[in-house]
């Protein structure tokens, strides 16, 4: 049962946290922080996000403040570098701050950007690290024509594989069955045609995806997508969605208790972020997350308190979210 919002809101904090680089679109993270009786949890569903959208974000921040997480299976969790739609000037840069690393993921399809950009970026991380795994976000960014030639053109450096690539099922399902049919071997991974369908098991019936990326509050929670996996019968990699070092912890969790891990994990991305909320970030460790708790400053929260103004928009959001019906997702 959800905490009283009386008692949510007067354990809320609103933080506002400067980006190292523009990161979709965005120069601040905003998140709001929930202080309960089994530790900090964290609400920060994108502000364009409706409120129906935000239900199971506030799920999985109330799982985390008021419930825990389930026991891991593993004390630590391989990490991604990732690198947003810089130009290739910046991609050394960037990588410089997530140390030692495995795999990297690049963001491609960027607005106003080129395919070749793409393909030079990609072309850098390689020659950087040439025996990093590499895998492409393109955030829905292309249509078919444009993701199968430029997956095709980008096979070459070895992709792991390409995380949505197009907007919806049917679209995974045709970029999947060309390249497929042209015998190029890139994987294909469903991030938004997971958490953002009422039904988040269709991309696996549809035979749309090789694997999923799974990110905890857009899922309801971990123990959510934990189900979700094991319904789903595919790979999972699990990713953040820009979070504090509240957030992160939470998709920690969440790798630490899936029974198989095969890929690193999307769970680095402080690094991409100029601010916490603790003086103990979870920032890997040569390539790796600890599995721990975060201890949250109070100093802190108040070095990055949002203005308020969007205090408020943030304690409003919230007061909507928690009336609305917690529906769970089909599956």
């Amino acid at each position: 049962m959800s905490p009283d919002l009386s008692v949510l809101l007067a354990n809320a904090r609103v933080v506002s946290i400067p980006m190292r680089v523009k990161f979709r679109g965005i120069l601040h993270r905003e998140a709001l922080l929930l202080s309960g009786p089994a530790g900090w949890g964290e609400f920060a569903p994108f502000p364009e996000y409706s409120d129906a959208e935000a239900v199971p974000w506030l799920a999985s921040a109330l799982e985390a403040s008021w419930e825990g997480y389930p026991d891991p299976v593993r004390s630590s969790v391989p990490v991604n570098g990732t690198v947003p739609a810089v130009p290739v000037s910046e991609v050394e840069a960037v990588l410089a701050r997530f140390g030692n690393v495995s795999a990297v993921k690049v963001k491609v399809a960027e607005a106003g950007q080129s395919p070749q950009e793409d393909l030079a970026r990609v072309a850098e991380v390689r020659r950087l690290l040439p025996d990093a795994g590499i895998r492409v976000d393109a955030n829905e960014g292309w249509d078919v024509s444009t993701a199968v030639d430029t997956l095709t053109a980008l096979a070459g450096a070895g992709l792991e594989y390409a995380e949505q690539p197009v907007a919806g099922i049917a679209g995974l399902r045709a970029v999947r069955t060309e390249l497929r049919r042209r015998g190029v071997p890139v994987l294909i991974a469903a991030d938004e045609s997971v958490r953002k369908e009422s039904d988040p098991l269709k991309v696996a019936r549809e035979d749309a995806a090789d694997l999923i990326v799974v990110k905890a509050a857009p899922l309801g929670g971990v123990r959510r997508a934990l189900e979700i996996v094991a319904q789903a019968g595919l790979p999972a990699v699990v990713s953040s969605a820009i979070d504090t070092s509240v957030g992160i912890r939470t998709g920690v969790a969440l790798a630490a208790a899936l029974p198989e891990l095969p890929y690193a994990c999307g769970l680095g991305t402080l690094s991409l972020m100029a601010g916490d909320v603790t003086g103990d970030s979870l920032v890997p460790d040569g390539g790796a997350l600890a599995v721990r708790d975060v201890p949250v400053s109070g100093e802190l929260l108040e070095r990055f308190a949002a203005s308020p103004e969007r205090t408020r928009w943030w304690l409003d959001r919230l007061e909507r979210v928690h009336g609305l019906p917690a529906e769970r997702p089909q599956g």
